[in-house]
């Protein structure tokens, strides 16, 4: 039976893109769902996000017993993770925008604003750039991504950093613990290496 790919519907991510790319990828059973029992079912999450880390995690705790859904299926019970963008951010302890959220925690840190060091560094970090490895790394490849974001995620353990990119000076693209990963980067809108990299999540038994 082909497994169940639960991608988390809480009003904040480009569900289609991201389900058609999973889907591209070779998942044959994507449930785009806001439904806590289909996540507690689920044997692979994804959670996408776009958008501010508060509207984010606001829109997501709306959904009654989702954030317990979550924790249960994969901190408890080992469900392959893959959070996208702000889907990642939301891992950390708390974001500071908007004056600080609480995030999952599930991987200590703080979601920051990405400092302009140079008046030619554009914000947003918007558009391709290379994503190089770190001696930690674990799922992800070295390669060219596509990235669109404001803020970032600056992990308190270094250890749970497994990827970085540069923009006027170096920023987290990829963040893995357990049976989690976190991609600052949209693989849905990174074409060849977005897919393969989805694809490779959808055979990752870590």
């Amino acid at each position: 039976m082909a497994e169940v790919i639960a991608l988390v519907d809480y009003g904040a991510g480009n569900l289609h893109s991201v389900a058609n790319a999973l889907k591209a990828a070779g998942a044959d059973n994507v449930s785009v769902t806001a439904d806590p029992m289909v996540v507690r079912a689920a044997d692979r999450i994804v959670l996408p996000g776009v958008g501010s880390f508060k509207a984010c995690a606001e829109g997501l705790r709306a959904i009654a017993g989702m954030e317990e859904a979550l924790s249960e299926r994969v901190r408890i019970g080992g469900a392959p993770f893959l959070g996208i963008c702000v889907g990642m951010q939301l891992l950390a302890d708390t974001g500071v925008e908007h004056g600080g959220t609480p995030g999952l925690g599930w991987i200590g840190g703080e979601v920051r604003r990405v400092e302009r060091t140079d008046p030619a560094i554009k914000i947003p970090h918007m558009g391709w750039n290379d994503v190089e490895l770190t001696p930690h790394s674990a799922l992800v490849e070295a390669g060219e991504a596509y990235f669109l974001h404001s803020y970032h995620f600056v992990p308190t353990d270094p250890l749970h950093i497994t990827a970085m990119t540069d923009h006027g000076g170096g920023l987290v693209a990829a963040v893995t613990k357990d049976t989690i990963v976190g991609v600052q980067f949209h693989p849905e809108k990174s074409q060849g290496y977005g897919l393969a990299l989805l694809g490779r999540f959808l055979e990752w038994r870590p």
